[in-house]
């Protein structure tokens, strides 16, 4: 798919045109120009040439077929991976990639483990949600409800990039999700939280924790040495005083690393605030790291409960189709 050129062609049409081709590509979701009817056939034949629609994709389904799982291939070849999920209240979540590979280099992330390539940019980003819609209208007469950037790559490094794609997301030209179901999982980068402080956008803001110990952080993620856990709790206090928006911490757990009932306790310490919620979450198992079995996962989840932690919990979600970030993607290759 390209629609790079899009609004460069329709900048010289009437404004009226930029609203039809608007309700043409997020609206009603055409995968190609033909299908235009109401533009000029000279305008559809341009828009076909220089901003194809086709998304080349393979599509994973978990066996719950609660959890779908894209590998895009982008115009340069370059591959990444998107993941819908959908819940039973209705809710029909996507989760994007911001960048093709990772230069992080978190422990127990395949994204990280098969390198970095590029950033996204924003019509790359845009492909990908662009994509679950159609996927969503055709098989299940549905729409986006929920948008996450929890996929390949730290948004906050492509932060100009994920921002414009959101306002597109947002934009009621667009594909028109509430700011308040679009959420930025950030692996806790400081500088990041402090800018997303001050946008006007009343979007989401979520933090990949996984220890409350910051040499246990460090070795998972090498990013804490230059955000240790204080000052990325100071940023992230600074950023709910000028939003008064709730944050979420998300803690995978992995075997015999983050599980024990010290590293519970330890994190219902640093979690005591009005404003902060943990999603406790088990881990996708790569070659590195396994999961926690359910008895584990219950009683990490008890002794938080017991402190009076928000929790919110997910035990299983996508792992039969690789669902992890970067596992099907370094796959493909």
């Amino acid at each position: 798919m390209n629609i790079n050129n899009f609004y460069e062609i329709l900048k010289s049409e009437p404004s009226y045109r930029l609203k039809q081709a608007q309700q043409l590509l997020f609206g009603d979701l055409i995968s190609d120009w033909s299908q235009a009817s109401n533009l000029p056939l000279a305008l559809r034949e341009k828009l076909n040439q220089e901003c194809p629609l086709a998304i080349k994709s393979k599509v994973l389904t978990a066996r719950d077929k609660k959890s779908f799982k894209a590998l895009i291939t982008l115009e340069d070849g370059a591959k990444i991976e998107t993941v819908l999920m959908r819940h039973k209240e209705g809710r029909d979540t996507i989760c994007l990639s911001s960048q093709v590979g990772c230069p992080l280099g978190c422990t127990f992330c395949a994204t990280g483990a098969s390198g970095f390539e590029k950033s996204l940019n924003k019509n790359e980003i845009l492909e990908q949600a662009i994509f679950w819609a159609r996927y969503l209208k055709t098989n299940f007469k549905a729409k986006i409800t929920n948008v996450v950037f929890m996929g390949m790559g730290e948004p906050f490094l492509n932060y100009d990039q994920v921002m414009s794609a959101i306002r597109t997301l947002n934009d009621v030209d667009g594909l028109h999700i509430g700011a308040r179901h679009i959420s930025i999982s950030t692996s806790g980068l400081v500088d990041g939280i402090k800018r997303l402080a001050k946008e006007k956008l009343q979007i989401n803001l979520a933090i990949s924790l996984h220890s409350a110990n910051d040499k246990i952080r460090t070795d998972l993620m090498p990013v804490n040495k230059k955000n240790p856990l204080v000052q990325l709790l100071r940023a992230v206090d600074y950023y709910i005083e000028k939003t008064n928006r709730q944050v979420m911490f998300e803690y995978m757990l992995m075997k015999g690393i983050n599980d024990s009932n010290e590293a519970a306790e330890r994190l219902a310490v640093i979690m005591d605030k009005p404003l902060y919620v943990v999603n406790l979450m088990n881990y996708n198992e790569t070659s590195v790291f396994k999961p926690v079995n359910e008895k584990i996962f219950k009683n990490f989840e008890k002794i938080l409960q017991k402190r009076k932690i928000k929790v919110t919990s997910r035990y299983r979600f996508g792992s039969d189709i690789e669902a992890a970030c970067g596992q099907l993607a370094a796959r493909s290759k």
